[in-house]
């Protein structure tokens, strides 16, 4: 890895570190090939968003690779040197329910090649798979090291126990990574896992013990909760009809992302985290309403955001 970025990358505003991966989804017509993984998503919702964002991650030299890059490509989001250096290009296959949840069954790999930025973006963000499986995970928390007290560092732990059965171990790592990080995304289930029998209001000021200036528990239709040293505040979910929740949660994140590019230096009282938690809500409840990890677009997200504003302003005249 180098030994330190310099200070600036007008070009990037983003740094995403994680899994790219291909969904296989089963359905009535057959299995169908997405490209995935939380990085990869979070990743391409910036692009979406019109963020400038690069990603590092690893894959194979396969078609699947190609299908990756180019669905990167077409949100406008570069990916770094360096990536082709797996056997194979990881999977991951999606098991629908009823109610359009989805579980995972995967066959992964994770190594990222000997590089990291050297430049130093507004926001560097990590998170699921790419936090916890070795010998990626340790590499990561050494990109993070280097940038940490530097930029905002964003990270969405996104567990998933299949992958990580040790309990004990991964609330390590998972302390450990967040205590570099400056905002902290989990999701109820995330939460439950790594701290079983406590509130979501004990877990949030957990994690801002561990360092972080912001922390955030999403809980799907009940909204979501964010704290900070100052603040305490509550989203609610918008109203919609859920098709499948595949990519809710990295849509959350990256709208969120693309609110902290917008104030890099955000004190996180009661209205700013108010302001990232209804973008994010909303970006994830587009999401939830079409098929796969299909987030919003810039216009779509402003389109949300002006009908939401324009709704709480009629029900309070």
């Amino acid at each position: 890895m180098h030994s330190r970025p310099v200070p600036s990358c007008p070009e990037t505003e983003v740094v995403v570190v994680g899994e790219a991966l291909i969904d296989v989804i089963d359905t009535a017509a057959g299995a169908v090939e997405f490209p995935g993984g939380s990085g990869l998503n979070v990743a391409f919702g910036l692009g979406l968003l019109g963020i400038s964002t690069s990603f590092l991650t690893a894959l194979g030299k396969d078609h699947r690779s190609a299908r990756i890059q180019e669905h990167l490509a077409s949100a406008g989001v570069s990916m770094m040197p360096g990536a082709e250096h797996l056997p194979r290009t990881s999977t991951a296959r999606a098991i629908l329910d009823s109610d359009g949840s989805a579980e995972y069954e995967f066959d992964f790999q994770w190594d990222l090649p000997d590089i990291s930025p050297t430049f130093l973006p507004k926001v560097l963000h990590t998170g699921s798979l790419a936090a916890f499986m070795e010998p990626g995970a340790t590499q990561v928390r050494s990109v993070l090291e280097l940038f940490s007290g530097r930029c905002t560092i964003t990270y969405d732990p996104n567990i998933r126990p299949t992958l990580i059965p040790d309990h004990a171990a991964a609330l390590q790592t998972f302390e450990r990574t967040a205590a570099l990080a400056t905002v902290v995304k989990l999701s109820s289930e995330d939460a439950l896992w790594l701290y079983p029998r406590w509130s979501p209001a004990a877990v949030g000021r957990h994690l801002l013990g561990l360092g972080p200036a912001a922390a955030i528990i999403t809980d799907g239709g009940s909204g979501s909760y964010l704290w900070s040293r100052t603040a305490e505040v509550h989203v609610p979910a918008p109203a919609v009809v859920v098709k499948d929740t595949v990519g809710a949660g990295d849509s959350y994140m990256s709208a969120l992302i693309a609110g902290l590019v917008e104030n890099p230096q955000a004190v996180f009282h009661d209205a700013e985290l108010t302001r990232l938690g209804t973008a994010a809500s909303l970006a994830a409840a587009i999401t939830v309403g079409r098929h796969g990890a299909n987030p919003p677009t810039r216009t779509e997200l402003s389109g949300s955001l002006e009908l939401a504003h324009t709704s709480r302003k009629n029900s309070n005249d």
